[in-house]
């Protein structure tokens, strides 16, 4: 699907279907153009049809031979009062796929009307454009359907003035570097995983570097061990896939007026498959298991298009990548390991396997001495239980940085909700024999107390920890998610890092 800037005037647009988003209490004025040209006959069709626009819901009016394009969409994005950008994305998710299934090949939409008239064009664009990429997602590699039969919408045409063109295009340019990242994360997630190996994710990330400035390292085992990462060497030795330790760095070639260049660590938690090792899960929970390597997976989709972001900033991704399998050498609760800061975990449920693997991820981010961690991970149910399928927890060690990144998610439409390190809870991880205990000794708060023990292994280092357990992986279609890989929290971590500096 291609998108394009165009100056075409709305009467004169050739495309299959034309497009036009209004409000539910303001709809007449926002079509009174449009009605005009028609001779009253469209709000006269819509009070007939008894359409209201709510949010999403569409009325199609069929032109006949008045204009080029046969068919004038009305999109509704609810209330006026209500408007946001997240409705608008939705709307534009909802529009392609309804163009698709009129197997219409061209859809356009009017950027200088409805609820879209007066609006920053280039927001605007940028938000519409991710709507219908995203929107427009599906992982069928493996259906075996007829895929000549399977019409897709060719192009997208929006629709603006001469003077706003530029603006238009600029748009539409942020907004397909945001979805390639973002369906990128998803067609990892959505694979198999025979097919999302460690080996497999370190093809790709070399993969990456070969078309970029960005350099990587891939430290297999025996390097891991000499470097100390026993911790996530000792998740992984239960599994026959060998792990790979990934290193990613993007280095900017800009300085801030002050001599400085902020260093940003990303850590995306990647075990590309979770049977729980010997605490083994039910056959039920690990139906979808090949989704807990999508914190590594988002790490992965930006720095897809790192280099084209121009970011005032070197950043480094950390993807450790292993299975938690119960073979012949897992590691069996009971056993204690030595973390690469030294720390001692007493592995008590092994299927509390994350944070032991980040736990040395974390120990090698903070000896880079970076201004900041970040890391994601598919970490806790306990977090859905909290928050649900739809909201990702946040916890961090410094408020100026979680306002930040707030502030970038209430852009993008994606949900988070801070979540306290409670330090009373610290307790509740101690270990008998070792320094810390990989659960807690209660069954409550256990998103809280996961956190609190990644917390050891930070130091000093400004933090926030996103626990993406729910929002990673959609049960159901959504708007602009199609059921499977979700790519939570690429968005928000482009427009963060963006505007860190």
């Amino acid at each position: 699907m291609t998108l394009k800037a165009k100056t075409i005037k709305w009467f004169k647009s050739t495309s299959s279907v034309h497009a036009i988003l209004v409000t539910e209490d303001n709809w007449q004025e926002e079509l009174k153009e449009f009605n005009q040209y028609f001779k009253g006959d469209l709000v006269k069709f819509i009070k007939n049809e008894q359409f209201l626009p709510k949010e999403g819901h569409i009325c199609s009016y069929y032109t006949g031979d008045k204009i080029p394009a046969p068919i004038l969409v009305m999109i509704g994005v609810g209330k006026k009062a209500d408007f946001s950008n997240e409705k608008i994305r939705n709307a534009s998710a909802i529009l392609v796929r309804f163009t698709k299934k009129t197997k219409k090949p061209i859809l356009s939409i009017d950027l200088d009307a409805g609820i879209l008239a007066n609006k920053d064009i280039q927001n605007m664009s940028k938000i519409i454009s991710e709507g219908l990429l995203l929107g427009n997602y599906k992982f069928d590699k493996y259906k075996t359907l007829n895929k000549k039969s399977n019409l897709q919408v060719e192009e997208v045409w929006l629709l603006t003035t001469p003077s706003k063109i530029q603006h238009c295009a600029n748009g539409i340019e942020n907004g397909i570097l945001t979805s390639q990242a973002t369906n990128f994360t998803r067609n990892l997630v959505n694979e198999p995983s025979s097919i999302t190996t460690p080996l497999y994710l370190a093809t790709v990330a070399k993969n990456m570097a070969k078309k970029s400035n960005i350099k990587v390292e891939i430290w297999d085992e025996k390097l891991c061990r000499k470097m100390g990462l026993n911790a996530y060497l000792a998740i992984a030795q239960g599994s026959s896939v060998t792990p790979k330790f990934i290193k990613l760095t993007y280095k900017n070639s800009i300085r801030l007026k002050n001599g400085q260049k902020p260093k940003i660590v990303l850590i995306g938690k990647a075990l590309t498959f979770d049977s729980g090792g010997l605490s083994l899960k039910d056959a039920k929970s690990m139906e979808n298991m090949k989704l807990d390597m999508a914190g590594g997976a988002t790490v992965l989709g930006i720095f897809s298009i790192l280099e084209k972001l121009k970011l005032k900033a070197d950043i480094i991704g950390l993807i450790p990548a292993c299975e938690n399998m119960p073979g012949n050498n897992a590691v069996k609760p009971g056993d204690i390991v030595t973390a690469k800061n030294g720390k001692t975990i007493e592995i008590l449920n092994t299927d509390a396997e994350g944070r032991v693997v980040l736990a040395d991820a974390l120990s090698v981010a903070s000896e880079l001495k970076p201004d900041m961690i970040i890391d994601l991970a598919t970490l806790t149910g306990a977090c859905m239980v909290a928050l649900g399928e739809d909201i990702a927890g946040l916890f961090t060690n410094n408020k100026d940085l979680k306002n930040k990144l707030l502030q970038s998610a209430s852009i993008t439409g994606e949900k988070f909700w801070e979540l306290p390190l409670e330090k009373n809870y610290k307790d509740l991880i101690k270990s008998d024999i070792a320094d810390l205990a990989n659960v807690a000794k209660t069954r409550y708060g256990g998103a809280i107390t996961a956190a609190i023990f990644l917390e050891e292994f930070v130091g000093n280092i400004p933090w926030i920890h996103l626990d993406i357990a729910g929002p990673a992986f959609a049960e159901k279609d959504l708007p602009l998610i199609a059921k499977g890989g979700s790519g939570f929290g690429v968005r928000t971590l482009i427009q963060f890092l963006s505007n860190f500096v």
